[in-house]
């Protein structure tokens, strides 16, 4: 039996025989592509070059693809774990063809791998095709010999694929397997019987581009573009009916078996979560290896759906402990050949998915609780079903699904409103879809047509930068192309050969100047709208630049060699953070500025002040070796073969420029350096920060900025020591015992405003009211924070034994609330809602449990209304 491992490289090795270059997958993030979440095809990182804006120095290429599909026209979530086949997370096995061979050598090809290589019966084959592509059908029929019946013509719906809404489009050809599992040979509609057919291969002519109102145009060179999923051709080719019978998936399953304890293949139910389990658990490791971390939008969102889905499909199984964390570092053990890069971040991604899992456990619970909440209400509306949008904010705030809300209605005799959750589950879809989308600035039709009909500025930064000599080749006023700018314009010029840098790999732009004899001009910033576009903004100071002039274009050198500092010391500092805290850690955005850099990346907690101090002694020991920096242009694959770093993200081509530090560090880099590190002089981290979960970030400074931070530093240890009256060594000690005081008197005022407080309302539990039976204390205190104000309110409410507390503070300029109620009581009046209610009378909000709860508000004036108003809501919750 083949195994996945042999299937793939046979299919990468069948293709590189035949003049098809070995292409790595790209990530699952896709690079400057606005139009899609994840990677969700093979062709995804060839898009611009079968749409003629790049160009590859090969014309043939072979991949095994990471794919996700989770979100917009290819959404497979729901039904994952549910039918054999779908997935989350997938590989697509595909090659292509940028204008060189096209249909007939593509089906030849597919042939010849499935039935000479991979050893399919010929008779258990059956092909598709679209339904007026007479061309792809003959070829079947005459050239490979495939009879009549097992050719068929299908619709758009089936044979005609697109990668998204917009983008490289073409009728399919699709290759199906007969798995013997149906009677009929065919559906009577005409369409292979999907019982017993599986598409295993989808062969696509790439000829057309659609826009975004539909319309398709001819691409400048018709394409290949085909995708098998290594998952089903593995089914097929191991002999099982089921993906997740396949060596991909039979160990995951046996380990969340045995986390779990629930035999596998003996209840469909549990068949369905362990599956879940399996599929989910690839996803995650694979999502976290690539950067994505959980979040409330965009990818993270997705990230922390799948992961939540994960879970409590565990807690379905009855596991009361995380165990998730084991099965994605399981994961990253079992693809380690394919996908080496998952080890080093195995014990990151454990870590953070723990942490997830230990939040969502009492949320769920919460949720739960929630429900419960729910069906009291409809019951005392004398209503049988829940409405979707209550349904949905469940889900859609703790991540409870529909389903297991469905399972527990029906055990209540409830119904549900699934009309209504699938509205707002739509609506929801469109405001993630903006929140990724929206971040992402669409590309003015006029920068895509001067990528295609304007030549590539030839860069000669790296090594000239002051009178280099180029033609304008396009002028841009207003964002609309033109012939020429005038003294006092402004607006942006393209070069056919520019020492500017464009802002990319977290560099800024560069700045400068552009000069005739007659003409000056200043350049603001340097960036590229498009892959391939060199475009600098402008402002002319005198005369007239016009399309055709010979200009002499010059760097502001110093600014430059600022920024090169900064980006040198961004690859020490990336290389120690590894060496000091772990290879997980990996690059996640960066910012390289000629005052300062910024880097953000991996890792699971806070850097410790200890760890920050290694890492700048590391860094500072690298610049005074005065290390020369070695930089090289080689084939991507030698690079990383040689451990070059690559960011997760980030488009490579097939050269790529690597900057080496000897002994210290190696990454793929465009951006500029400096010669040897001791020009960076000085490294001084600034601030270490979270900036979300599982990504840090550091701030620093280097050479002139470093210095100025260190003057500073000493500046202020002088004027400490001086208001102080003690030597500089002494200024740590008195701080300190100073602050200890201040943090003891504190405490000792704190105590004593809560004595007073309890004090006078010693006897105030006489003044409680009796509402409906109910005994509802209110009362305004004064000088207590949340802590004290909470406790005060536990000791009145044990006080009253059965009652309602509800105390309200000034604190700070704005309010604090709490709310208590008794357990007898939480059945009829519940602490969350009330304190939500009163607590929009002082323009807040807030929330918590039916027995304890807590709001904030910005309107202490308006504190003492809403105290009083709390009576009446008690009453309003009795009655």
């Amino acid at each position: 039996m083949k195994s996945a491992s042999e299937i793939r490289e046979e299919f990468l090795n069948f293709f590189e025989a035949r003049g098809h270059r070995r292409v790595r997958s790209g990530s699952l993030v896709p690079h400057d592509d606005p139009t899609l979440l994840f990677t969700n095809a093979g062709m995804n990182q060839f898009k611009d070059v079968f749409l003629a804006r790049e160009k590859r120095d090969y014309c043939r290429a072979a991949t095994s693809q990471k794919c996700m599909r989770v979100s917009g026209k290819h959404n497979d979530l729901e039904e994952v774990g549910r039918t054999p086949r779908h997935h989350t997370f997938f590989e697509m096995l595909g090659n292509f063809s940028f204008g060189d061979y096209f249909k007939k050598e593509a089906v030849d090809f597919a042939w010849e791998l499935c039935t000479e290589v991979y050893g399919l019966p010929a008779e258990r084959l059956a092909a598709s095709v679209f339904e007026s592509d007479d061309e792809a059908y003959y070829l079947w029929k005459d050239r490979i010999g495939l009879p009549e019946s097992r050719i068929y013509r299908l619709g758009a719906s089936e044979n005609f694929w697109s990668m998204g809404d917009t983008g490289p489009c073409g009728p399919c050809s699709e290759i199906h397997y007969d798995m013997g599992t149906a009677s009929p040979a065919a559906a009577s509609d005409g369409e292979p019987d999907p019982a017993r057919f599986l598409e295993v291969w989808n062969l696509v002519f790439m000829q057309f581009e659609k826009d975004k109102e539909g319309k398709q145009s001819p691409l400048p060179s018709p394409s290949i573009d085909t995708g098998m999923g290594l998952e089903r051709i593995a089914c097929v080719l191991q002999g099982v009916q089921s993906n997740y019978d396949t060596d991909l998936f039979v160990p995951i399953i046996g380990e969340a078996s045995r986390l779990t304890n629930v035999a596998y293949g003996e209840d469909d139910r549990s068949d369905v979560s362990l599956r879940i389990l399996a599929d989910h658990s690839r996803a995650c490791a694979f999502l976290i290896n690539d950067g994505v971390v959980p979040s409330n939008e965009g990818r993270g969102y997705v990230l922390r759906k799948i992961l939540r889905r994960a879970i409590r499909h565990g807690k379905m199984l009855g596991t009361s402990e995380p165990f998730l964390f084991t099965l994605v570092a399981l994961v990253a053990h079992l693809m380690k050949v394919a996908y080496p890069e998952l080890e080093p971040s195995r014990e990151y991604t454990s870590r953070l998915i723990k942490a997830e899992e230990g939040k969502f456990s009492s949320t769920l619970s919460s949720g739960l609780q929630l429900l419960e909440e729910m069906f009291e209400t409809a019951r005392k509306k004398d209503s049988s079903q829940l409405p979707g949008s209550q349904l949905f904010r469940l889900y859609d705030t703790f991540g409870f699904p529909l389903d297991l809300a469905r399972e527990v209605a029906q055990e209540r005799g409830f119904q549900i409103d699934e009309n209504g959750f699938f509205q707002e589950m739509k609506k929801q879809r469109e405001r993630a879809r903006a929140s990724w989308k929206g971040a992402e600035k669409a590309v003015s039709p006029v920068y895509q047509e001067l990528a295609e009909n304007v030549a590539a500025s030839e860069f000669t930064g790296y090594t000239e930068m002051e009178g280099v000599e180029g033609g304008i080749t396009a002028v841009l006023r207003d964002g609309e192309r033109g012939d020429r700018l005038d003294a006092g314009d402004a607006g942006e010029v393209l070069l056919d050969r520019t020492p500017f840098y464009a802002e990319g790999g977290g560099q800024i732009g560069d700045t400068g100047s552009m000069e005739t004899e007659t003409a000056r001009l200043q350049v603001t910033d340097t960036y590229r709208p498009i892959q391939g576009l060199h475009v600098h903004r402008v402002e002319v100071q005198q005369g007239s630049f016009a399309v055709g002039d010979e200009v002499r274009s010059s760097v502001d050198l110093e600014r430059r060699h600022h920024t090169a500092r900064n980006h040198t010391a961004t690859h020490l500092l990336h290389a120690a953070l590894q060496d000091i805290l772990g290879e997980h850690v990996k690059q996640s955005g960066s910012l390289v500025a000629p005052d300062r850099l910024r880097f953000d990346f991996s890792h699971f907690q806070p850097v410790s002040g200890r760890e920050i101090r290694m890492v700048e002694e590391m860094v500072n020991e690298k610049i005074r070796d005065n290390l020369e920096l070695q930089i090289s242009v080689r084939d991507l694959e030698a690079a990383l073969e040689a451990g070059a770093m690559a960011l997760f993200g980030e488009k490579y081509g097939d050269q790529v420029r690597t900057v080496s530090i000897p002994g210290f560090s190696l990454e793929l880099c465009g951006g500029s350096h400096v010669g040897a590190t001791g020009e960076i002089a000085l490294f001084k981290v600034t601030h270490e920060s979270s900036i979300s979960a599982g990504v840090r970030r550091v701030e620093a400074v280097t050479g002139l900025g470093a210095t100025e931070r260190f003057l500073e530093s000493e500046g202020a240890l002088d004027r400490l020591s001086a208001d102080l009256r003690v030597g500089r060594e002494g200024v740590e000690e008195t701080v300190q015992r100073l602050s200890d005081q201040l943090r003891e008197t504190q405490k000792k005022l704190e105590h004593m405003q809560f004595r007073l407080a309890r004090e006078l309302t010693g006897d105030v539990v006489a003044e409680a009211r009796e509402i409906g039976g109910v005994k509802v204390l209110v009362k305004r205190v004064a000088d207590l924070d949340r802590t004290k104000l909470r406790s005060l309110a536990d000791e009145l409410k044990n006080k009253l034994q059965s009652g309602v507390v509800v105390l309200g503070a000034p604190i700070n300029g704005k309010v604090g609330l709490v709310a208590m109620v008794s357990s007898d009581l939480t059945g009829r009046v519940k602490a969350n809602e009330l304190v939500s209610r009163i607590a929009r009378t002082v323009r807040g909000g807030g929330g918590g449990r039916p027995d304890m709860a807590e709001a904030g508000g910005s309107d202490p004036s308006q504190l003492d209304v809403a105290l009083e108003q709390a009576y009446a809501e008690v009453e309003a919750m009795l009655d």
